[in-house]
């Protein structure tokens, strides 16, 4: 009864994802929800899945819109902060139907829905439509979507591009109602300034001597309003709002190799990180793949900025060498190479705008060296494997080369490593312009929510000893016994010894809570010298004259007690669970279970990859 008792109440559906974890042949029929094809939509429905698959994109998604309906529809429908972010960046005037659909979320709101559904644990086997979500789609962007150019890469990037699209565009949004509750609030302050300076006038200018009573003090009369810091370039540190999962950051650097000279590296943001895959070779490593977009890269004939500084620094230096020069001319040549020099010494990727270059043609060319890394790392990453070969006819095809990719996947350097799980994998058999793709998403089980916050200060099945100590029976010393730490003891407690065992406080044997502490919780050396209870005043208080000293009584632990049929069934069950090595294989509305080697072995057919970054916590 005991173990049925905790099942229900700590893990009521246990035995509903334990059916899903495991294979038969009923539970292949209830595995996930699936998707019908009606018009050649799997480029569609294997990415849906696929974005399914990753915990980490539901949690924005559900967070998202549970802040966009605590803030209310009608702040999203105010379109002044997009009209004045476009005037801030002199950008072309978007229609206002489409800033209108950014703010609201559409996007977001019907990616949500339909993942929701089809993270269903259903009991029978199901299958739903993406009409809804593809509907919303074509009134976002008022077009509609090609059924004959099928490419899942091409749908991704349009859906996570209008995801970041609407997550800037509400958090622009919430930092306009900052700034206009800033200013309010300043307003606010200015009339509280401005009446406590009328108060604060001396008694004589009053009509009444009563009035003096209402005086501030200078410090308060004196001290400025508050201001709003919240600026349309500040990053996003608002405390409740979470980033978009799905985008990352690229930087590129380069370097000259004849004056060895940095200019500010370029930074690009991706939302699917696409890899060429070597078409030359037959097979290939998803690392040789990263190796393409993060090797360096050495580029020749490039003009280099702190090079033509110096380049026009030596035409100078040499009209100043020419005798015939007139003072006026040396004077302005003088000045120019002043500020040719102030420019190298501190940016020469601005030089002065009063000093004529010579022309960029008769500047030297120098070789450079391109490195591209990953400067901010997406929780969610996206891979894009581009199998498209361009033939000399003209004409593309696929490349069918073999990439192998890991389960688990290292990304950066020493210092600042990121270890990523893979969850996902879209597949794609034919050909370049024909063929189907599917999707292989993990089994993926949430881990129970927890409560850290306990009852009063350790709860009612806490390890900690209650703070209110039982009355002495005798004023005797109390037995060696062994100690049950806890995690909540102070250091000032001294770990336990052979030698020298602290004894027990008599409220923790009084406890109600500690007598019932596992076995399993306690040292070994506690286990090897604990002793009973005493009844009565121990043996070494009692006064013997004459006789030898007692010998020292040892404790045999008692044997374990036998497991009773349910507690057997649900240890053995859970150990026999594996979540993470089952795999979903999923065709549309046909679904089918697979293990991870089944996975890695999609080599050939491998298109998107989709990985979510591990937590150091969680190793």
């Amino acid at each position: 009864m005991a173990a049925i008792t905790l099942v229900y109440v700590f893990g009521p559906t246990f035995f509903l994802d334990d059916d899903a974890a495991n294979s038969s042949k009923s539970s292949r029929k209830k595995g996930v929800v699936g998707l019908v094809n009606p018009a050649n939509d799997c480029f569609i429905n294997s990415v849906l899945q696929a974005l399914a698959g990753s915990p980490e994109l539901r949690v924005y998604l559900i967070r998202e819109m549970h802040r966009r309906k605590l803030d209310g529809p009608e702040l999203y429908r105010d379109i002044t902060a997009a009209l004045e972010e476009q005037q801030r960046k002199k950008t072309k005037q978007a229609p206002e139907w489409k800033l209108l659909g950014l703010q609201q979320g559409l996007i977001t709101a019907g990616l949500k829905d339909v993942l929701d559904a089809l993270n269903e644990r259903p009991i029978y086997k199901k299958t739903i439509s993406a009409q809804s979500f593809i509907r919303i789609i074509e009134t976002s962007f008022r077009t509609r979507i090609n059924r004959t150019q099928q490419d899942a890469q091409e749908f991704l990037q349009i859906v996570a591009e209008r995801l970041a699209e609407e997550h800037y565009a509400a958090r622009s949004v919430r930092r306009k109602a900052k700034r206009t509750t800033g200013a309010l609030k300043v307003v606010e302050y200015a009339g509280m300034k401005a009446t406590a300076a009328d108060v604060t006038q001396p008694a004589s200018h009053s009509t009444d001597r009563h009035d003096s009573k209402l005086a501030l003090p200078p410090e308060a009369a004196d001290k400025p309003a508050p201001e709003s810091h919240v600026s349309p370039e500040e990053p996003n540190n608002e405390p409740d709002s979470l980033p978009f999962p799905l985008e990352g950051k690229l930087e590129s650097q380069v370097e000259c190799s004849h004056c060895h000279f940095k200019p500010k590296p370029s930074v690009s943001l991706f939302v699917t990180l696409t890899l060429h895959v070597p078409h030359r070779s037959t097979s290939a490593t998803l690392n040789a793949c990263f190796d393409g977009l993060l090797k360096i890269e050495q580029i020749d004939d490039f003009l280099c900025d702190r090079c033509r500084l110096e380049h026009a620094l030596q035409v100078n230096a040499k009209q100043l060498a020419k005798a015939s020069v007139p003072e006026d001319q040396r004077s302005t040549l003088e000045q120019e190479k002043l500020k040719l020099e102030q420019a190298i010494a501190d940016d020469p990727e601005k030089p002065p705008k009063d000093v004529k270059l010579p022309d960029s043609a008769t500047a030297p060319k120098r070789r450079i060296s391109r490195h591209t890394r990953i400067s901010d790392f997406p929780r969610v990453l996206a891979i894009h494997l581009s199998r498209s070969v361009w033939d000399p006819h003209s004409s593309s095809s696929k490349n069918n080369a073999k990439v192998s990719f890991p389960e688990t996947l290292p990304l950066g350097g020493l210092i600042d490593r990121k270890t990523y799980r893979l969850l996902s994998v879209v597949t794609h058999k034919g050909g370049h312009n024909s063929g189907h793709y599917e999707t292989f998403r993990r089994q993926f089980l949430s881990a129970p929510f927890s409560t850290p916050a306990s009852m009063g200060t350790g709860g009612i099945y806490s390890m900690r000893p209650t703070p209110v100590s039982s009355p002495r029976v005798s004023a005797a010393p109390s037995p060696r016994l062994g100690a049950r730490f806890s995690k909540d003891m102070t250091t000032e407690s001294q770990p336990s010894t052979p030698d020298t065992v602290p004894p027990l406080s008599p409220s923790t044997l009084d406890s109600p809570s500690s007598s019932s502490v596992s076995s399993r919780s306690l040292p070994t050396t506690a286990l090897d010298r604990r002793k009973p209870p005493p009844t009565s005043v121990p043996l070494d208080a009692i006064p013997a004259p004459g006789l030898p000293t007692p010998p020292t009584e040892r404790y045999v632990p008692e044997p374990p007690k036998r497991q009773t049929s349910m507690a057997r069934a649900v240890s053995l069950s859970a150990r026999k669970r594996k979540g993470h090595d089952r795999w979903w294989r999923i065709s549309d509305e046909k679904v089918k279970e697979c293990k991870t080697s089944d996975v890695l072995g999609q080599q050939r057919e491998v298109y998107l990859l989709f990985y979510e970054m591990i937590d150091d916590a969680l190793g």
